[in-house]
């Protein structure tokens, strides 16, 4: 079961689950009871806008996991083996592996997202994708456009597909070296955090402090971390790696390999969208892949 994190929202998810199950809203009202305004309300009438903004996104996306996971269980679904979560969707693998708390949770990704949102003046942090070039090509890149600012090689998608992160104009210079290095397509994302790059130093450091108050168990269900593809351990490796995990890249590819080498015979995106299941196709194309976005996307997972 992996998670997503923020770019898989959008105004109008998981309507026709709440639909169907009640859990759904339930999720939901506990996430406002914290976060001090209608959560449900707010995805559901949008603006899109205000949807995709970090403060707001990440809380989305928290609750958006957790809600399909209850789901998923409340459908009959069995218990997986193994739990993972591209950067914000490993605290959702953590709540639902019961090694911490979801009010626990939003109360922490409220404040990473602050810290985020925080680290870096508007309009001069960014991200880009890239695809089409290996990894090698892609640092390369990067380290060419050094000399202008951070340009940093941040989420490893997939084979040909790497996202990065850093100073705008840094990223203009590695967007242009992309391209004439024949990447497929070298485009700018629409977000002004530069997640999981260097400049989010700080940010991190400054979580640890809120992970310090926040109690952590080990997880039920082995969740894989996304920085190095190993599982976490104890309340004290999950704090440590989650305040390194701001800055630390997202080793995606090697994260599913290590999932399925350790024995996975299926794995289930389990929240809106459909991202993370297109990225293990293409990362192994011999394990089944479902997605829970919808009714429909929850019976075919079921029949996995």
């Amino acid at each position: 079961m992996v998670f997503p994190g923020q770019g898989s929202q959008s105004v109008g998810m998981q309507a026709d689950l709440a639909a169907e199950y009640p859990v759904v809203q339930q999720t939901y009202a506990q996430a406002s009871a914290v976060l001090g305004y209608d959560l449900w309300q707010l995805i559901q009438e949008g603006p899109a806008e205000k949807l995709s903004a970090t403060l707001v996104t990440q809380p989305a996306m928290l609750t958006a996991g957790v809600a399909a996971y209850r789901v998923w269980q409340t459908a009959g679904g069995v218990e997986p083996t193994q739990m993972a979560g591209h950067s914000l969707g490993e605290y959702t693998a953590l709540v639902c592996a019961a090694a911490l708390g979801f009010e626990e949770a939003m109360k922490v990704v409220m404040r990473r997202a602050q810290l985020m949102h925080d680290a870096v003046p508007s309009g001069d942090g960014a991200m880009a994708a890239i695809l089409g070039l290996d990894d090698a090509a892609v640092i390369a890149a990067c380290d060419e456009a050094s000399g202008i600012g951070i340009a940093e090689a941040v989420n490893f998608n997939s084979p040909g597909q790497v996202v990065v992160a850093g100073h705008r104009q840094a990223l203009d210079r590695v967007v242009e070296r992309a391209k004439e290095a024949g990447a497929r397509r070298a485009i700018m994302l629409p977000v002004s955090v530069p997640s999981h790059s260097s400049l989010m130093v700080g940010a991190g450091e400054a979580l640890a402090e809120a992970l310090a108050d926040t109690a952590f168990h080990t997880p039920r269900i082995t969740v894989v971390a996304a920085t190095d593809a190993t599982p976490y351990g104890d309340a004290d490796d999950i704090r440590s790696r989650l305040a390194r995990q701001v800055y630390g890249p997202v080793q995606w590819v090697a994260t599913v390999q290590a999932i399925i080498a350790a024995g996975a015979t299926s794995i289930i995106e389990c929240g809106p969208g459909k991202v993370l299941a297109g990225l293990i196709r293409r990362i192994d194309k011999g394990t089944p892949v479902a997605f829970i976005d919808s009714n429909t996307g929850l019976q075919k997972a079921l029949q996995l």
